[in-house]
């Protein structure tokens, strides 16, 4: 799923996290490399960017990127000293927009949360009125929840001068690294309702290299994106890549969609928590994501990343390694 949790650090080793002596991410490098800028990462040059959900899995590496370039960056998170920001709470959100010609939006928890399109579009209606230029945002492939967010962003915007920019990203690579995916690779198993279906998996230095594109350059206003890697994997396919890379055996075991519910609920979830997943699982993995997409290629101006490049990358982190 391409969900990015506020703390998307917490499941799966954020930013500096290590593992047999590794760092697992990179995340302040930018799209060419580099160093971040000064010690809180910030200068006096370029416009101010927020970045809604900084600490999650795409908006830490968005942050990092942006600070690279040494433009002035603020992370709003819930726990964030300086731009502390929630989504429940829009009364506090225009001390948090004031001042940012470029946002960056992820939602948390996710786009199936059924109040998602009513908050992105009071948030859209917010950073207009605070007078950001443009709004990037994070949306999901074949989900209908995230195509009612758009639609709610877009009519939001209209008429108002500020510019959006969607970012459709399939399955996250990631989620076998940093989040809920992980626990699974490391005890050898990767159990999902995915039958033999086929994901097009998008690397995160790529849907982030995106995003700061659409923040920081021109023509990217009205612009639908959808991010995916160049090739379609079934889940047999991508674990078997990561158990060769990984010097150790894991395997994908397909379940029926009520036995994953089941199991879900029995870890904790509640109901309405696993019935909300489940459908996001059932549309995002019937077929129609299959295919790859020119997201990556129309965004930045070049082919996305393989997942064969993620996953020896990942690899040679150490974050599968066995403990």
């Amino acid at each position: 799923m391409n969900n990015d949790a506020d703390n998307g650090a917490a499941t799966g080793g954020g930013p500096g996290r290590r593992r047999g002596g590794h760092l697992t991410d990179c995340a302040l490098l930018g799209p060419g490399g580099g160093a971040p800028a000064g010690r809180d990462g910030t200068t006096d040059t370029g416009p101010d960017v927020l970045v809604l959900g900084g600490t999650g899995k795409t908006g830490r590496r968005v942050a990092g990127r942006l600070r690279a370039m040494r433009l002035r960056v603020r992370v709003g998170s819930r726990a964030a000293a300086t731009a502390p920001f929630d989504w429940q709470d829009p009364a506090g959100w225009p001390a948090v927009l004031a001042g940012a010609r470029a946002v960056y939006a992820a939602y948390a928890p996710d786009l199936s949360d059924p109040a998602a399109p009513e908050r992105l579009g009071a948030l859209a209606r917010a950073a207009a009125t605070a007078g950001a230029e443009r709004l990037v945002v994070l949306s999901g492939r074949g989900m209908s929840s995230a195509a009612r967010a758009e639609e709610s962003v877009v009519a939001a915007l209209a008429g108002t001068g500020t510019g959006w920019t969607m970012l459709r990203g399939c399955w996250f690579a990631q989620n076998f690294s940093e989040d809920f995916l992980l626990p699974e690779v490391l005890r050898g198993t990767v159990s999902l309702p995915a039958g033999e279906v086929a994901e097009p998996f998008v690397d995160l230095a790529d849907l982030a290299d995106a995003a700061v594109a659409a923040l920081t350059g021109p023509g990217h206003a009205g612009q639908v994106y959808t991010l995916t890697g160049p090739r379609a994997l079934t889940f047999r396919e991508a674990v078997a890549e990561i158990g060769w890379a990984a010097g150790r055996e894991v395997r994908y075991r397909p379940m029926s969609r009520s036995a994953y519910l089941s199991e879900m609920v029995a870890r904790g979830a509640s109901r309405a928590e696993a019935s909300a997943a489940m459908g996001t699982l059932r549309e995002t993995l019937d077929g129609s994501c299959s295919d790859p997409a020119d997201g990556v290629l129309r965004a930045v101006g070049r082919p996305p990343r393989d997942f064969s490049e993620y996953v020896r990358r990942t690899a040679a982190s150490g974050v599968w390694d066995e403990e």
